[in-house]
């Protein structure tokens, strides 16, 4: 089974399909974590900058940070203008004390928070916020509950964290909000979506086509998808929030 590292920086291989498949943010969500502009915000583990466009649109100035160069090349490209730093949230580039907030969006788990913990303190000012969301799958439909469980058949297969969360003696505790929202989505789309997955980038052929296959049968078969050429995908976007002390 692949390492936690592997696993880790497997998204540069398929950045395209990363870009295109993952959702964005409410920006409500982003509001409630950490206020309105004008704020210099550090998006940890941008990705393809999901979460970073909607900062930007928000008028925030937006410092992406992202380990994997497929991934920073993929943002630059869908974000004119933006630069993203190469780092990580063990190693951010940024001096002490010169961001207003951190954000996190569906990365988090990916940390050693004994490293980031201090790390993330020290690039904060005094009062800034560290906010981790995770966009989730809403699994109140019957469709998107067999997706899920789909989902929780690959092998290595990684569950958001769902206990209250401890940023440790250099954060406030952390407040919890939940936002819901709805990603119009294809057939295609969905394959895209999970074949963006570190649990199928990393999976063997075979692992891979049977998880395929199994996405091709609900969109076949399943009465609310069958026929459609498209349909609402609902995500339960859970964020967190806490002050540098």
């Amino acid at each position: 089974m692949a390492g936690i590292e592997e696993h880790r920086l497997s998204f540069g291989s398929a950045a395209q399909i990363y870009e295109r498949a993952r959702p964005s943010y409410p920006a409500e969500a982003l509001t409630w974590a950490i206020g309105a502009p004008p704020a210099r915000v550090v998006d940890l583990g941008a990705g393809t900058g999901q979460l970073s466009r909607v900062a930007l649109a928000a008028g925030f100035e937006v410092v992406p940070v992202e380990p994997d160069p497929q991934m920073r090349a993929a943002l630059a490209r869908a974000n004119p203008g933006v630069t993203p730093l190469a780092g990580a949230a063990e190693a951010i580039p940024l001096p002490d004390g010169s961001a207003d907030a951190i954000v996190v969006g569906t990365a988090y788990h990916w940390f050693d928070p004994a490293t980031a913990h201090p790390e993330m303190a020290r690039v904060l000012r005094g009062g800034g916020v560290l906010a981790p969301l995770w966009n989730d799958r809403d699994t109140s439909l019957d469709w998107t509950r067999q997706l899920d469980a789909i989902v929780k058949t690959a092998a290595f297969h990684r569950e958001r964290l769902d206990a209250d969360l401890d940023f440790g003696p250099l954060f406030t505790p952390a407040e919890r909000a939940e936002f819901r929202h709805t990603v119009r989505q294809t057939p295609q789309g969905l394959l895209d979506l999970v074949a963006s997955r570190s649990w199928y980038l990393t999976a063997a052929p075979a692992e891979q086509e049977r998880l395929l296959n199994a996405v091709r049968e609900l969109c076949a078969d399943h009465p609310d998808l069958a026929g459609r050429d498209s349909f609402e995908l609902p995500y339960l976007t859970v964020a967190y929030r806490a002050v540098r002390r």
